[in-house]
């Protein structure tokens, strides 16, 4: 247990320093498994998951996901979802907020990533919102919010990266995503609700859409809902696995891109180049963690850990309840990537033993991620939409997205509360 908490210690020491989390993970694993196992085990230890983890089939999914992300960005289909979602809520109090709210659900269900959700939804929504008079503090605290559905809805790179630390089966969670990805839309657009009721000006309503308009609208997104179904339906239909599904939804989005003339050789080269620092990013940061793991694992921190709990809690679900509390109390101070590698070889066994199903605690820590996201001082989309939107203070930022980070939690609650929302589609997966 005194290991494993040096451990820990050595790797919050390095990142307070602006050492690389995968560095500082990577050191404090090796020196770890050096001083308990002797130095010769922990090399050979550390160039096998080195080498296991860049070669696992599963993780083949990380790069194919990002690459379907980028496509469909330069497809432009962002602001046709944006443009469907305003056509049928716009004309209400807050309705442009509220868009762009579901406008993000949507892209998140192609996307993945909930980084490129925030920043893409600020160039299309928020001129709009700005156009009709809303206030700073709601457009940018409902786009900061609905860009974290882009790691709920699946696809998740989140979801994949947890499925393969925790051995969960990676189109279990992807479907498990969907039905909280439709709570969290609803209980984000309550918070708009609730803001322009107590401040009707912060978001006036826009103009109301008529029945050919919207139709019009809804028209414009069959390629979203087309590579959804095709992805989604056939990981839930068991027609190909969540890796043959990325593939899938990959070529299907690149195909879609030609189809609308959006690439270029130039544009083309630019979206792999990225595609490929994403994945580098991500996979260094796994191996990072891997070998992190396997140093926590050799002490006896987890087997303490969960006989501490089995013997003092006589109400499993409150153990749940005070891991989140943890959660939300690092996100505040941590970005989010790394609290999950580190907390998840802690926490996981304990959730097993007490019974609990991987598939619905993997996505409470999606949840706990998107609010941590969003929650200050450290939410990385509050540091995306600063730099895209320079004439907006960081303060205002803060300041609008505390209702929608109540609201999240409240979501967090309703999951804790009901696991039957995750779990239900899971179980007719064929």
């Amino acid at each position: 247990m005194t290991e494993a908490v040096l451990g820990f210690l050595a790797v919050f020491a390095l990142a307070f320093l602006r050492v690389p989390l995968a560095v500082a993970m990577s050191i404090a694993g090796i020196v770890g498994l050096g001083l308990m196992r002797g130095w010769q085990p922990a090399y050979a230890s550390t160039s096998q998951v080195v080498f296991e983890t860049g070669f696992h089939y599963t993780l083949s999914v990380i790069p194919l996901f990002v690459l379907m992300g980028n496509f469909v960005a330069r497809a432009g289909m962002a602001r046709e979802l944006f443009n469907a979602a305003n056509a049928f809520v716009g004309h209400r109090r807050g309705g442009l907020a509220m868009a762009s709210i579901i406008a993000s659900g949507g892209f998140g269900s192609i996307c993945g990533s909930s980084i490129a959700t925030a920043a893409t939804m600020s160039r299309v929504a928020y001129p709009q919102m700005k156009a009709h008079g809303y206030k700073d503090t709601l457009a940018t605290g409902a786009i900061a919010s609905g860009g974290t559905l882009g790691i709920l809805i699946p696809p998740s790179t989140i979801l994949v990266i947890y499925g393969i630390i925790t051995e969960t089966d990676i189109g279990r969670l992807f479907i498990a995503g969907i039905l909280p990805g439709l709570v969290a839309i609803t209980c984000l657009c309550l918070a708009v609700v609730f803001v322009t009721w107590r401040d009707p000006e912060a978001g006036p309503p826009a103009e109301r859409y008529t029945a050919r308009q919207r139709l019009s609208a809804v028209k414009n997104i069959w390629g979203v809902a087309l590579l959804f179904v095709l992805v989604i339906g056939g990981i839930y239909g068991g027609v190909f696995t969540a890796t043959e599904g990325a593939g899938v939804g990959a070529a299907g989005a690149f195909l879609f891109a030609l189809a609308r003339r959006t690439l270029t050789p130039k544009l083309l080269m630019e979206v792999l180049m990225e595609s490929t620092r994403t994945t580098a990013m991500l996979f260094t940061i796994l191996i990072g963690a891997m070998i992190f793991t396997s140093f926590i694992n050799f002490t006896t921190m987890p087997a303490d850990l969960r006989d501490f709990v089995l013997q003092f809690s006589p109400h499993p679900v409150m153990v749940v309840v005070m891991m989140m509390g943890i959660y939300l109390a690092l996100g505040m101070v941590m970005e989010e990537l790394a609290i999950v590698l580190l907390t998840i070889p802690v926490f996981f066994p304990v959730i097993t033993a007490l019974g609990f199903d991987p598939v619905w605690f993997g996505i409470l820590i999606v949840t706990i991620v998107e609010i941590g996201m969003i929650s200050p001082p450290v939410g990385l989309n509050l540091f995306v939409l600063s730099s895209l939107l320079p004439t907006v203070s960081l303060n205002t930022i803060y300041r609008g997205v505390w209702p929608f980070v109540l609201a999240d939690i409240g979501r967090l609650g309703i999951l804790i509360a009901f696991p039957a929302i995750a779990l239900w589609l899971p179980s007719f997966m064929a």
